[in-house]
């Protein structure tokens, strides 16, 4: 997982790059109002972690976007060789 963003300070816009694994993701769900949902991916690299939470919204436009593209990514095969 790739984690790019922009952040401002005095000095004008940072850009700061993490990456990692994906150890968690937790599904926090509100019985008396679903639209309160949340999906939250949990992360850890080497020399950082983190949460990336997402909205209901959020999570039903992403699967709006990836969906399409599923049968792109079935055919894929990752590949590792041994030195």
């Amino acid at each position: 997982m790739e984690i790019r963003t922009k952040k401002r300070n005095a000095d004008g816009i940072v850009r700061l790059e993490t990456s990692g694994k994906l150890k968690e993701v937790i599904i926090s769900e509100n019985f008396l109002d679903a639209k309160n949902a949340k999906v939250s991916l949990c992360f850890r690299g080497k020399s950082s972690s983190g949460i990336v939470d997402l909205s209901f919204d959020e999570i039903n436009s992403l699967f709006d976007k990836v969906m399409p593209n599923i049968n792109i990514l079935k055919g894929i095969k990752v590949m590792e060789f041994k030195k």
